[in-house]
């Protein structure tokens, strides 16, 4: 982020505005908890069976095709120690940070589209970290599926401005992020990474929310960084809302350059995440969109090359 932010559009002080709601208590624990290697199913079962709507969505989600255990799980322990720590904290902690957000009537922005624009984006990366050799991807996973929080928030607080930087996106053929580091000197990243902050979750998971609009920073130095590649590649996907994929080439360079000896071609990687989304999704209740990643892909490889890019 540059030091010469606009100050018609002080950022703290429009998050200050907004009046952010703190978390529940309940994934407040889990992150507490969480900071001590030393806690184990017993102690993360005890702020989850204290809150039966999230009792009920953690179950739901370790018993949805995604896992494919051949019995129902109906222990809140056992599932946590089938599935990890990590899977069940993040998965409280996105449908936490998922139920504050606005949906604010703003220009061509849309909520639903948001949500499978991240979900997608938290597979990828949690694929890609795989593939580069992270031993815990599970945060690139949180990462990347709350790295665009901040948006309807900002669309909510000073609409007409965010309203004409969505329509000037030209259909992702402009990046958000470039429209807004030119226009405020803070893009949403900057945003979302502070409002981590506010909440107290890991610096390392702000800082991994910040740099996911720094793609060619993290391709020239991916051994580095891993998550942050992971990331910021998941940040090049397609997004729900628009009618062609305008970053199709640049991701696809970028993949190339990082990908391992053996990994999957970018069309069988986009397979994968369409069908890890086609099982996740209805856990977290987000639709389909209406075209799979590889349905992007080969639309994207038969249109011209457009001129510029995405988010």
């Amino acid at each position: 982020m540059t030091n010469e932010s606009n100050p018609t559009y002080d950022l703290k002080k429009i998050l200050l505005g907004a009046q952010l709601s703190a978390l529940p208590q309940s994934a407040v624990r889990l992150l507490e908890l969480s900071q001590d290697p030393g806690n184990g199913p017993e102690e993360f079962a005890v702020p989850i069976e204290s809150d039966p709507g999230l009792t009920g969505q953690v179950l739901r989600f370790v018993n949805s095709s995604y896992f494919g255990f051949s019995r129902e799980i109906s222990s809140i322990k056992l599932a946590i120690t089938l599935v990890g720590i990590r899977t069940i904290k993040n998965f409280a902690l996105w449908s936490a940070v998922f139920s504050l957000m606005p949906n604010p009537k703003c220009g061509p922005f849309d909520l639903k589209s948001l949500w499978q624009d991240s979900l997608r984006r938290a597979l990828f990366a949690r694929t890609m970290a795989k593939l580069l050799g992270m031993k815990e991807p599970e945060e690139t996973f949180a990462a990347a599926l709350l790295q665009d929080m901040a948006v309807p928030l900002l669309a909510k607080e000073i609409p007409r401005v965010y309203a004409e930087l969505l329509t000037s996106r030209d259909e992702g053929r402009v990046r958000l992020s470039d429209l807004e580091q030119r226009t405020f000197g803070w893009t949403h990243a900057d945003a979302a990474g502070m409002m981590a902050r506010q909440w107290n979750l890991p610096d390392g998971f702000a800082v991994l929310i910040e740099h996911h609009t720094e793609i060619d920073r993290w391709v020239a130095q991916p051994d580095a960084a891993p998550g942050d590649v992971a990331v910021s590649l998941s940040a090049l996907l397609p997004t729900a809302g628009d009618p062609i994929w305008a970053e199709r080439a640049r991701f696809e360079d970028c993949y190339e350059r990082v990908q391992p000896s053996g990994a999957p071609s970018t069309r069988e990687l986009l397979g994968q995440i369409d069908r890890d989304f086609a099982d996740f999704a209805p856990v977290l209740k987000v639709a389909t969109p209406r075209k799979s990643l590889v349905d992007c892909y080969d639309e994207a490889v038969a249109e011209p090359e457009p001129s510029a890019a995405g988010k």
